[in-house]
């Protein structure tokens, strides 16, 4: 039998400044969100063959993630979500990708979180 393969590359705790919130007022302050984000590869690690040009530069990844969490206001996480699975998913050339966008801003809680996996269109 053969099992599919799940090669994954993971970023934790990445912090995406932006303005976000459903007040005008929590929208006008920059805050910070934090991000997990897993890129599924579309092949096994072994066939990179220790070349850069045949993985996802995560580097690349962190700095795209935090220039579209930064060009426009949004009032909800779950736009922003969104948004941040299309833009990897079309400029990385991904099989798939899981995300978690974590908000502090709920008294009494640690953060809100919202997550979402997207898979590449066949």
């Amino acid at each position: 039998m053969n099992a599919e393969t799940h090669d994954c590359i993971h970023l934790r705790g990445l912090e995406l400044p932006t303005r976000i919130g459903v007040p005008d007022e929590e929208r006008a302050a920059w805050q910070t969100l934090s991000a997990d984000v897993t890129l599924r590869l579309p092949g096994r690690f072994e066939a990179m063959h220790d070349e850069l040009t045949k993985t996802v530069d995560y580097a690349a990844v962190a700095l795209r993630l935090r220039a579209l969490a930064a060009e426009r206001p949004r009032s909800l996480i779950e736009t922003l979500i969104a948004e941040m699975a299309a833009c990897l998913l079309a400029e990385f050339g991904l099989k798939s990708v899981t995300i978690e966008l974590r908000k502090r801003i709920l008294p009494g809680t640690d953060h809100v979180a919202v997550s979402l996996t997207r898979c590449a269109e066949a």
